[in-house]
């Protein structure tokens, strides 16, 4: 299964790599569980997803930026609209920002597509799972407009245990039922904006970063990935500071890159 490759100079221990017979080994899977779902079926299990928790924490944050877009003076027409076309909860609550203190639509789009930067890893990892014979060109456009926090997250954990023909279909019913979880609840916290309290519905925003933050902590399987998540909860708060508007794009290039020299230098000791 394994076979020798010499030793490695500064340990003096031997260097291992698998056979050429060896396979990695990959998530359980329950193919029969999956077996005769016709496209459709397949779809419905996706959009069951915004009945679970992460939608439900979805449900909860869009209704925070509801309120918040209400008293910044938008319409709910105006609050559904930004949640569709964004759908990324950092960057309408800059845009909002931006609107209410009569900022420039241009400067207020300049700062949004900085924060969307942050969202080009997550489709370069999640893309490869949803390629296959059912994937097109106009459907994968869609999916990378799925993709923000969320929808990433329970894609990556999802996706590897279901067969290769079912992931994409699979994928666009999560996307969708994410999405209309977010329109309801936007719609929602902005008739409701009157009767919570800013308060509440500040806790109500800062639902999904903890949602995140908790489902890549179950995620993590290494002392690198805590490492990773230390380290950007060490350097992001002053990065803000220092240059908002690439703070998270920069937490998580120096946040990944000293956890993986730290794991690596560990096991050289």
């Amino acid at each position: 299964m394994w076979k020798e490759a010499g030793i490695e100079p500064l340990t003096g221990k031997p260097i291992v790599f698998p056979s050429d017979d060896y396979e990695l080994p990959r998530p359980a899977r329950d193919d029969a569980w999956w077996r005769g779902l016709s496209r459709l079926g397949v779809f419905r299990k996706g959009l069951a997803v915004a009945l679970e928790v992460p939608g439900l924490i979805l449900l909860a944050s869009a209704a925070g930026f509801g309120a918040l877009a209400r008293d910044a003076g938008l319409t709910v027409v105006d609050a559904v609209f930004m949640m569709g076309v964004f759908f990324a909860l950092p960057a309408q609550v800059v845009m909002v920002d931006q609107l209410a203190r009569g900022g420039a639509l241009m400067g207020g789009a300049l700062v949004v597509m900085l924060t969307g930067v942050r969202l080009v890893p997550m489709c370069v990892l999640l893309t490869p799972y949803l390629k296959g014979p059912r994937a097109t060109r106009p459907g994968m456009l869609l999916a990378a407009h799925f993709i923000a926090v969320t929808a990433w997250m329970e894609g990556y954990r999802r996706l590897p245990r279901v067969p290769e023909l079912h992931r994409f279909d699979y994928f666009i019913g999560i996307g969708t039922g994410l999405l209309i979880a977010s329109l309801v609840g936007t719609a929602a916290g902005f008739l409701l904006a009157g009767t919570v309290p800013s308060l509440i519905a500040a806790v109500l925003l800062f639902l999904t970063p903890v949602y995140f933050l908790l489902a890549l902590l179950s995620g993590a399987t290494e002392r690198a990935d805590y490492l990773a998540i230390v380290a950007g909860l060490l350097l992001e708060p002053p990065l803000f500071l220092m240059v908002p508007g690439f703070d998270l794009l920069i937490t998580g290039l120096l946040g990944g890159t000293l956890a993986f020299f730290a794991s690596r230098l560990e096991k050289r000791t």
